[in-house]
């Protein structure tokens, strides 16, 4: 047994009955379900769920949903990482392979027996691949498993966040309509929604998520019927902020609005959004997914209904990811439970012992007693994850200094890799903000951010404690 398994959580329980998922479905899913490839995305009043409409949104046990049991349970996370999109499900099939390992399949155009063939591929009787930035066999095999640990209908994979994010806004919000986010979000998401969305004609409000959050966006919906979805992340960056995603996402579904949560911080062993009644989940996929520092990608997982929408827009973006990039993910999320486990138990451990120490001020962290964040995250997280941060009791030289002597984790931005990653916001992250803009962001000039890979905790402790002993 480790030595942190008594503060670590059990996962939370995501089984739920397919009446249970049907009935608590965002009603503007069912409207998008109803509507034309070709009609204009607009906020459709709920509907009553008729029988005909249960049909468009397959019950758990379906195929459709991808979903695996073995002896009439779901298999655990640990399993699906290893074997969902391959042995599992029809991933090998599509590769015509018996290979334990998937195939990279790097061909960029799919051949057809004949004109029959085509018809049949094209009319959705046939499962196969056309072209590469429409659809590969090894980002498929990628998808699938994504989905799998997700509980997720369906998956796009993308060249990157960013990607994922602009494809999935412009598909969900129409030209002129309205988006709320919430203040704390993706800064380069905020800065997409505010400025390039706002030349769309797309108007955008932003909340601060603060304990009378759900009372202010209640105000917002209510003073506004052209809001289509509210976006979010979930823990936040850097102050690990946990929106309470049930609750938010019953005030967004009473109004028809779409809930969208940059899960990224979480990774998907930590939170599954969609078994709490988010909408849409967004992963910077580079970062606990891919696990290594070595590769850019990102990825939205939902129902099939937007992904159809999503995946249009992201074909006309361009943001295919490459089959070789693919591979390596499927690599790495064999894995991703034991890198998770490794870097929620150091980063618990070590901040109970920083909260502790007098060379440290506030330690921000929802695995804490002392966050008030800790209440929604006992609530939702399986674990609090790898990444916490805190005020070291110095100036800005001085926190240079701590960080300067410290030998085992990198200065650098990111997180989710093997490698631990140490950041000082003010002169990395922030660097060129305005003082104002980094007060509205609570970062301060001794304000240090950590990122624990897998290495040893005790290494990792001893080295942080020996450099504060030299400021």
């Amino acid at each position: 047994m480790s030595q942190c398994s008594s503060g670590q959580k059990q996962e939370v329980n995501s089984s739920v009955t397919s009446s249970q998922q049907v009935a608590s479905i965002n009603p503007a899913i069912l409207d998008l379900a109803l509507m034309a490839p070709s009609t204009t995305l607009t906020k459709i009043p709920s509907l009553q769920i008729q029988r005909q409409q249960r049909r468009l949104l397959q019950p758990l046990h379906s195929p459709k949903h991808k979903r695996v049991r073995e002896a009439g349970r779901r298999a655990s996370d640990e399993t699906l990482a290893v074997h969902a999109g391959e042995k599992f499900i029809d991933g090998a099939a599509a590769l015509g392979t018996d290979s334990i390992a998937t195939p990279v399949v790097s061909s960029t155009t799919h051949w057809f027996k004949n004109s029959e063939d085509l018809i049949a591929f094209k009319e959705g009787r046939r499962q196969s691949f056309e072209y590469g930035r429409y659809g590969n066999p090894t980002v498929k095999v990628l998808e699938d498993k994504i989905s799998a640990v997700e509980r997720a209908e369906a998956t796009l994979v993308t060249s990157s966040i960013m990607n994922a994010i602009v494809a999935t806004l412009l598909a969900l919000v129409p030209p002129g309509g309205h988006i709320v986010a919430t203040t704390e979000c993706y800064s380069e998401a905020r800065a997409f929604i505010r400025d390039r969305m706002g030349k769309m004609g797309i108007r955008s409000t932003f909340i601060d998520i603060d304990e009378d959050m759900e009372s202010s966006l209640k105000d917002v919906l209510h003073q506004n019927d052209d809001v289509t979805l509210f976006y979010a992340d979930s823990p936040t960056n850097p102050m690990l902020k946990c929106l309470n995603i049930g609750q938010i996402a019953d005030v967004c579904h009473q109004k028809g609005v779409l809930l969208c949560i940059d899960s990224t911080l979480a990774s998907p062993i930590n939170q599954k959004p969609l078994t709490l009644g988010d909408d849409l989940v967004l992963h910077s996929a580079t970062k606990y997914m891919a696990g290594h520092h070595d590769v850019i990608t990102g990825c939205v997982s939902t129902f099939e209904v937007l992904i159809s929408k999503v995946r249009a827009w992201h074909n006309d973006l361009g943001g295919a990811i490459s089959p070789n990039a693919a591979y390596m993910i499927i690599r790495s999320l064999n894995k991703i439970a034991l890198r998770v486990e490794a870097s929620n138990c150091t980063a618990l451990l070590m901040a109970r012992l920083l909260e502790a120490l007098p060379k440290i001020g506030r330690v921000h962290y929802p695995g804490l007693e002392s966050s008030p964040w800790h209440n929604v995250a006992n609530t939702q997280l399986a674990g609090y994850g790898g990444v916490f941060s805190f005020e070291v009791k110095a100036d800005l030289h001085g926190t240079m200094m701590f960080i300067d002597a410290l030998e085992i984790p990198f200065i650098a931005r990111s997180l989710g890799g093997c490698e631990s990653l140490v950041q000082q916001p003010a002169v990395m992250s922030f660097s060129g903000h305005t003082d104002a803009e980094k007060a509205n962001n609570g970062i301060r000039d001794n304000f240090v951010r950590f990122s624990f890979g897998i290495e040893n905790f005790e290494d990792l402790r001893d080295d942080i404690l020996q450099t504060l002993d030299r400021i």
